[in-house]
């Protein structure tokens, strides 16, 4: 999630002054603090936060982390930027994009073309910096606050200068961690396609013709080739940071430090640039939701062997290449992928929420299951084409990742029986696609309760669940900002 950028007077101040550029940035924390000791201000990230009532998610970060991303433009940063964001605020770690490009086109209309970006421009330059301390600010605020866990800084942060600043400004002065993240790409083909389906969409390029664009662009790059110094192990070695090579062909860690860094490391080594279908569906009607039983692992009803078959008939016709089918181990998950001519997997964490003992005592809860579902979505970024056949609770869980839904509304997602969900990761979000096969099924969705409903997530409109229809309908959803586009300001 993107944060609006917050130019108030209310900004954490630092002594003392520390010089970038040409400009100055003057910071002081809101809290007390003895301006030679920084450590007072770990003293007070490091307090022990209260062990969780039930129901809310423990927070496992004592102190602020900022993720800052470094790299030419066009190489994915803000794609890793989104998707990490994302994954984290999932598994509980309130994160928060904060965009130097969003705040520069906030700030000025002035861009006509690439010399905006050259490095002989001072006015541009002077207004890029910042633009960047700006975001710099309203980071620092924002985890100071208390009201968040990870800032995420996206830019190029293509100079040693740029990249110390930073640090005497969130490590030496704050006490927060820090970590960067490069992201280097030789491969002109990943290039030329990250420009060409990402770039043209940018503001800075409306109604201008795509070859021109294109061309426009390409130079922007070369501008900031003429100053971009990668992360060195040697000139920069006190720094925690990846780098991650042509999308994980191959990953340089150096010096990272705890925890979370660990998690935000396995995770960007897992995700992968390619164009690919994710298929969700729920087991076929059972047994036990004809009788009204809740929980067990009983087979298929004569409705739920239909729809087994009308979902092989429906894979076979859309002749997806390299796909693979996964299933939970319980009777019903197998049982509706039988009739598909394709390699299956057993997944024992796909296996459904426990019902009988859920919200009692040691019952599994919403957070376990996002706990031990994190392996399916750290193998899900790595593969291609993928139909899980899994349980609603299961499937509302990775519906949450993938279309960024919180956590207190993740058990009142709505998954359409005997329907096919497609999800088609795009650049900054994810397409999806309800795909109804027309068997009628027991709906065993239970809605928020009346004083939450207005919080409901946004269920598929009516007609979804159409079984009188003779033919296969589908209705379109999107997530995430189509406009976000990843940025190329300094």
């Amino acid at each position: 999630m993107e944060v609006d950028p917050v130019h108030e007077n209310n900004f954490i101040e630092m002594e003392p002054p520390l010089s970038y550029g040409s400009l100055d940035i003057d910071l002081k924390p809101s809290f007390a603090l003895d301006s030679n000791s920084v450590g007072n201000v770990k003293s007070f990230l490091t307090k022990n936060k209260p062990f969780p009532i039930r129901g809310e998610r423990a927070n496992f970060i004592n102190i602020p982390h900022v993720v800052v991303m470094v790299g030419l433009p066009a190489r994915g940063k803000t794609y890793m930027a989104k998707k990490l964001t994302r994954y984290l605020n999932w598994i509980g770690v309130k994160t928060r994009v904060f965009n130097v490009g969003e705040y520069r086109r906030r700030s000025t209309s002035l861009y006509t073309n690439h010399n905006f970006f050259r490095p002989d421009n001072a006015e541009a330059m002077c207004l890029r910096e910042l633009c960047a301390m700006n975001a710099l600010k309203d980071v620092c605020n924002w985890l100071n606050s208390g009201e968040g866990d990870v800032a995420v800084f996206d830019a190029t942060n293509t100079t040693v200068e740029r990249r110390r600043w930073i640090f005497n400004i969130v490590v030496r002065k704050l006490g927060f961690k820090l970590f960067y993240v490069e992201s280097i790409c030789n491969d002109q083909k990943i290039i030329e396609s990250n420009i060409r389906e990402v770039k043209l969409s940018s503001p800075d390029y409306v109604g201008v013709n795509p070859d021109e664009a294109i061309k426009d662009f390409i130079q922007r790059i070369e501008h900031y080739k003429d100053i971009y110094h990668p992360l060195d192990e040697e000139k920069e070695e006190h720094l925690s940071f990846m780098k991650i090579i042509n999308t994980g062909e191959k990953v340089v860690v150096h010096k990272h430090e705890g925890h979370v860094q660990a998690r935000i490391i396995y995770y960007l080594m897992n995700i992968r640039v390619m164009r690919r279908d994710i298929y969700l569906t729920s087991a076929g009607e059972s047994q036990n939701d004809v009788l009204g039983k809740v929980g067990g692992n009983s087979s298929l009803s004569e409705r739920g062997l239909d729809y087994a078959k009308a979902l092989a008939d429906y894979m076979k016709s859309q002749d997806i290449p390299r796909l693979r089918v996964w299933t939970s181990w319980m009777n019903r998950t197998v049982e509706t992928a039988q009739f598909i001519e394709r390699q299956k997997e057993r997944w024992k964490c796909l296996d459904e929420l426990d019902l009988v003992s859920y919200r009692f005592t040691r019952g599994e809860s919403y957070e376990d299951l996002v706990a031990r579902l994190e392996p399916v979505i750290m193998e899900l970024e790595r593969q291609e084409n993928v139909l899980i056949i899994a349980h609603q609770a299961v499937l509302r869980c990775l519906l949450g990742y993938y279309l960024d839904v919180s956590s207190e509304k993740l058990p009142y997602i709505k998954v359409p029986p005997h329907t096919v969900l497609k999800l088609v990761p795009i650049a900054y979000g994810c397409e999806v696609e309800y795909i109804p096969l027309n068997v009628p099924a027991v709906d065993t969705y239970q809605e928020r309760p009346s004083k939450y409903k207005s919080q409901t997530v946004e269920e598929p409109p009516a007609g979804v669940l159409d079984k009188e229809s003779s033919s296969v309908e589908s209705n379109h959803f999107q997530n995430g900002d189509t406009n976000a586009n990843e940025e190329t300001d300094k």
